[in-house]
């Protein structure tokens, strides 16, 4: 099928366009290079030059952006252009740089043009740099900065590209590099370059010739731009496309959806990306403003592109689905009137938009047109569109569960062929939009193409005339009404959040590693779940180099391939599967968890030797923070080049080290690593830990970062994470000797080595233990709810409350004997039945719960009396969590709506409609700031804590309900959630799942996490088992069967061990108490660590237990629906 032509005769070229579209308004601006929002503030400027015209656009402008208008872009492109045309020519120029190994041999056909390189990130400078290779009538090449050196050294090579493009001081959002004679492209790329800057051309006038229009040209050129691909032969290819092409996909679009120059848009697209061409394009060829945001901003915070898309007031924004799938929960809790305003069009390329995607859109933007674009690099970007709002008419007799990839646009024909034909087939392309063919490749009559499927251009011929196709490999159907629906490849080509890429490259990149014998990739994507790969590795020597490999490896592969190209999980096997056609059978391969060892996270297992010590101290003091985590991020903590350069010149190391590895564990991997090149001014002592601290250096910020401290946790535990809190002082409460803590190894408030001092005991021999009963106290109903204890100085104190809407406070002997005893220091009679735990503020003069009747409750923790409630509208069942940096408790409620209550001014701050209950209480990771909450529609969510108001960063939708609690894993951020289907779910700080375990049945309470079971996540489920799963990889590392369905969480004794063994807490529905002993086991002879699981005590009580126990120094705290909450103790049975 073909689209009807449009009329080009008077677009001849794109600098002809430009230069009509800068004549007509040489005083406009043009593009708008913009700071991050913290750094904007809207200022007024100049516009006495400006035309005088009522409808005039004025573009908003603010402090610390940069401008520029299109008579400055315009002399700029003249200038650079004759420039580059004088070099090509044979001429000289003071601002070019030469390789010492002279020029590249070239060897040109008649109309093949010249290439050059651009190495930049997107810019002004960029913009000019296309515009100026054009408008010489040459092939610009984009380099993206942030591929690895060895990727843009091939790309240099294979097309023996004749000059590169540099802006003088190159950004690569994390480290600012000086270009000169020194930097590895001269020395390395044998390419002379060119090194400039906008403030150059400007302030430098070059008398060169004046250039003859492309158009003009009585040999046009094959192609105006190279653009490379993942190949499958394990190296990129190089895209010719042509100007026509561009043209006429920016005609096409001018033509149905027309932009009339009063138009602001945003170029955001990588480079690497064909489809940033036509962010540039549509709006300079159009007298349009162009805002290029702050791509290190970007990188850092992906979402701060909705502040651009707000303070800019942009009307067309160009995206992959998977990009809006971020964006969309954000947008959606957020006051997007502007957005809603000014965005007219948004168009969606690059990946399949599903229809679930397709509706939320719709609905949050019902003004802005939404188009779906198929296509690729090889047809200009895009060769089909679907526009969105005709979806409802075709889903009324069509069942669909992507949206189409709709009909060709004008001068594009698109067939369907295969046997099928042509109602389904695979996607042949022809027509304006084509590229002339791959760099270096020839190309293959259409009756061969079977035969040689590695050749993706064909040619078919008839009597009349050539045609020249793109095979695609992709699959399609069509519908009566002309449209295509995509539906899938039959080779190895993916996608991964719009990234192109073929699997064979990266296999090829870690075949070349010199321990790998042979290695297979694959593509992994679950329902819900964001796309990763998975690479599977045959080492030459075995599995005895596992580990120093696995320091290694993901370093390596940053020198080969683009980030977005690094498998996410390695698994090392012993052979790869193999079919029936003796080649790796990766359907099998895919399901494959035997003999491999999964190195995913076991970079993180390097020893904290002094070398890792002295690289955090380093961070610390030049972040000004108390505490860095092995696997914090020096720049997304704050890290700027100043910075950088202050802690690379402590540490003796180049800075592009810092860049490269800018986390401590990484670091320490690459200067342990013999294959990494280290310079020579690093010096000894750093290894022996020579740089310190100045004695009594303050780091001490409002902010805090740590995730680790090396004050908590057990003395003996020197290479183990220990538990964080978040501390502060107050004058009412002795941080010495006070803490609180509650359900699932939740410490609210205190030090976890006071709480040790305080109850630590170890037993020595072999004793049999059993449980005994040592007080209880009458609730007059069901105590389903779990207790609070509180410590200070030498009280104990319990808070709990039951069914009878009866909320106390029990004051507990401290000492575990026979007569030890509580007593009710105080009691209150709140509204409704009590079914959560409470919690406490920071310095314990205030006790929060919540109840049956929506009210939450501030009550004196010394004599119970009210202080102040909050009417939510439903039943509360989750514990509160105290936000103590911004005086706020959060709590979700029945009501589908999670509140935030200021306890100091004594009302909402905040409150978010979250789509279902919330029976869980959230989690705050306080070094990322920010919140974390589920609730019964099976989504979890994170909120910025950062600045007011509060944000929504992501939705991750699980896919079932979650009642348990959250927690978080603070060695790595993830946060650990149990789902009522049985499985448990590790999410990361992007909200992409680590991964999944399954038990076997329903889990309705949340996971138990304790240092002292290190990297261990405990679990009860109702099919009474209890489980425990690796935190880095979701392996199962141990299961008890209890024989009692579980409905609560277990609880781990941080206080008392057996040896070294550890004593968990759990609680059957019937009415069973139980301790379990976890003996790690000593085997030299096994890798994984091995665990031994026994009954040490067991107590049946009368009435059946939903209530989480709390376990201290042997003493256990429970609620029972016998009506009583119960203190037990285990006793030794010598």
């Amino acid at each position: 099928m073909e689209e009807k032509n449009i009329s080009s005769s008077s677009s001849c070229c794109i600098s002809h366009e430009f230069y009509k579209s800068a004549s007509k308004n040489p005083n406009k601006i043009a593009v708008i290079h913009a700071s991050p929002r913290h750094l904007r503030k809207r200022t007024e400027i100049d516009q006495s030059t400006e035309e005088a015209s009522p409808s005039h656009h004025h573009p908003p402008v603010y402090e610390n952006d940069i401008s520029f208008t299109y008579s400055e872009i315009l002399e700029a492109v003249a200038s650079l252009s004759r420039r580059i045309r004088f070099i090509l020519d044979g001429g000289d120029d003071p601002s070019l740089i030469r390789s010492s190994s002279g020029p590249l041999s070239i060897d040109q056909s008649a109309n093949a043009p010249r290439i050059v390189g651009i190495y930049m990130v997107p810019s002004v400078e960029y913009i000019i740099s296309v515009l100026s290779v054009i408008r010489c009538g040459e092939a610009f090449m984009p380099l993206d900065p942030s591929w690895p050196n060895g990727r843009i050294l091939s790309v240099v090579s294979s097309s023996a590209a004749s000059l590169i493009l540099c802006n003088s001081l190159l950004s690569d959002g994390n480290c600012t590099q000086q270009i000169n004679k020194n930097h590895w492209l001269i020395e390395s790329g044998g390419c002379p370059i060119l090194v400039f800057s906008m403030k150059t051309i400007l302030n430098k006038h070059f008398s060169h010739p004046s250039l003859l229009w492309p158009c003009g040209n009585m040999s046009l050129r094959s192609f105006c731009y190279l653009m490379h691909t993942s190949g499958s032969t394990g190296k990129p290819k190089g895209v010719c496309g042509t100007e026509q092409g561009l043209l006429n996909r920016f005609l096409w679009m001018q033509d149905i959806y027309p932009l009339c120059g009063q138009e602001t848009l945003l170029f955001k697209t990588s480079i690497g990306f064909v489809d940033h061409l036509q962010e540039i394009l549509g709006a300079l060829l159009t007298s349009c403003t162009l805002v290029i945001p702050s791509f290190s901003g970007l990188k850092e915070n992906i979402l701060s592109i909705i502040e651009y898309l707000q303070d800019f007031s942009i009307n067309r924004f160009v995206a992959v689905p998977s990009l809006m799938r971020i964006l969309l929960p954000t947008l959606q809790s957020s006051p997007i009137m502007i957005i809603q305003n000014s965005l007219k069009l948004l168009i969606l390329s690059g990946e399949i938009l599903h229809i679930s995607l397709w509706n939320s859109l719709a609905k949050l933007l019902p003004d802005t047109t939404i188009l779906n674009l198929y296509g690729s690099t090889e047809v200009s970007g895009d060769c089909t569109y679907f526009e969105c709002k005709r979806l409802s008419s075709i889903m009324d007799t069509e069942s669909l569960s992507t949206v189409p990839i709709g009909i060709p646009i004008p001068n594009c024909e698109v067939r369907l062929v295969g046997e099928k034909a042509p109602n389904y087939g695979e996607i042949y392309v022809s027509g304006l939009c084509i590229a002339t063919g791959y760099l270096n490749h020839g190309i293959m009559p259409l009756n061969t193409v079977k035969k040689l499927p590695e050749s993706s251009f064909c040619c078919s011929v008839n009597e009349k005339e050539s045609q020249l196709y793109f095979k695609t490999g992709d699959f399609a159907k069509q519908l009566p009404g002309g449209d295509l629906v995509f539906i899938g490849r039959n080779d190895r080509t993916v996608k991964v959040n719009g990234n192109r890429m073929a699997l064979e490259e990266i296999e090829n990149a870690i075949r070349t590693h010199e321990d790998v014998s042979d290695a297979a990739v694959i593509f992994k994507q679950g329902e819900g779940e964001f796309a990763n790969l998975e690479a599977y590795i045959v080492l030459k020597l075995g599995h005895d180099s596992v580990k120093s490999l696995s320091f290694s490896l993901r370093g390596w592969l940053v020198d080969k391939l683009p980030l977005a190209m690094i498998p996410k999980r390695f698994f090392f096997v012993d052979s790869l599967p193999i079919s029936s056609s003796r080649k790796v059978d990766y359907k099998l391969l895919s399901s494959l968890r035997c003999s491999m060892s999964d190195i995913s996270s076991e970079s993180e297992q390097i020893p904290h030797g002094n070398l890792l010590r002295t690289i955090k101290e380093a961070f610390c003091g030049a972040l000004v923070v108390e505490n860095i985590k092995n696997n914090d991020d020096f720049f997304t903590m704050g890290g700027d080049s100043v910075s950088a350069a202050h802690t690379c010149h402590k540490l003796g190391i180049n800075m592009k080290l810092l860049c490269t590895f800018p986390t401590p564990l990484k670091l320490v991997a690459a200067l342990l690593d013999p294959k990494i090149r280290v310079p020579t001014t690093l010096g000894m002592e750093v290894f022996g830990g020579g740089l310190q601290l100045p004695k009594g250096t303050d780091l001490k910020t409002n902010k805090p970062h740590s995730r680790l401290s090396s004050e908590l946790g057990e003395p003996d535990a020197e290479n183990r994470p220990d538990k964080v809190f978040k501390l502060e002082g107050h004058p009412n409460a002795d941080s010495m000797t006070s803490f609180a803590i509650s359900r699932c190894n939740k410490v609210i408030f205190g030090k976890n080595d006071n709480i040790s001092k305080s109850f630590q005991e170890t037993w020595l021999g072999e004793p049999k233990g059993s449980i005994r009963k040592l007080w209880k106290i009458h609730m007059e109903s069901c105590v389903d709810a779990s207790p609070l204890i509180v410590v200070r100085e030498n009280d104990m104190f319990v808070y709990i409350g039951s069914h009878s809407h009866k909320f106390i406070c029990v004051k507990a002997s401290r000492q575990v004997d026979i007569n030890c005893s509580g007593f009710v220091q105080w009691e209150a009679q709140l509204e409704g039945r009590i079914e959560c735990s409470a919690a406490i503020l920071g310095d314990f003069s205030v006790v929060v719960v919540g109840c049956y009747k929506g009210r939450i409750y501030f009550l004196n923790s010394l004599d119970g009396s009210i202080g102040w409630s909050f009417q939510t509208g439903g039943e509360v069942k989750s514990q509160p969590v105290v936000d103590r940096q911004r005086h706020l408790v959060w709590c979700g409620s029945y009501d589908h709506s999670l509140y935030a209550l200021d306890y100091q001014s004594y009302c909402c701050v905040y409150k978010l409609d979250c789509g279902g209950s919330i029976y869980g209480s959230p989690a705050i990771n306080e070094v990322d700031e920010r919140l974390y909450f589920t609730s019964t529609n099976g989504c979890i969510t994170a909120l910025s804590l950062k600045a007011v108001p509060f944000t929504v960063l992501w939705m991750q939708d699980l896919g079932a309900p979650i009642f348990g609690s959250l927690s978080i894993d603070h060695i790595n951020g993830n946060v650990i959630c149990c789902l009522v289907n049985g499985h448990i779910v590790a999410v990361d700080v992007n909200g992409s799942i680590i991964w999944r375990g399954i038990t076997g049945g329903p889990i309705f309470a949340g996971p138990c996490l304790s240092h002292v079971l290190y990297n261990q996540v405990v679990i009860c489920s109702r099919d009474g088992g209890v489980y425990s799963f690796g935190l880095d990889t979701g392996n199962l590392l141990w299961k008890h069967d209890l024989g009692d369905p579980i409905s609560s969480s277990a609880y781990i004794d941080e206080n008392l061990q057996v040896h070294s063994d550890r004593l968990i807490c759990v609680c059957g529905s019937s009415g069973s108490i139980v301790v379990l002993r976890i003996k790690l086991l000593d085997d030299d002879d096994s890798v994984e660590e091995k665990y031994v699981v026994e009954e040490f005590g067991k107590l049946d009580m009368e009435g059946g237990i939903f209530s989480s126990p709390v376990m201290i120094g042997g003493r256990i705290f429970v609620g029972s629906r016998d009506e009583y909450l119960h203190c037990l103790g285990i006793q030794i049975d010598q």
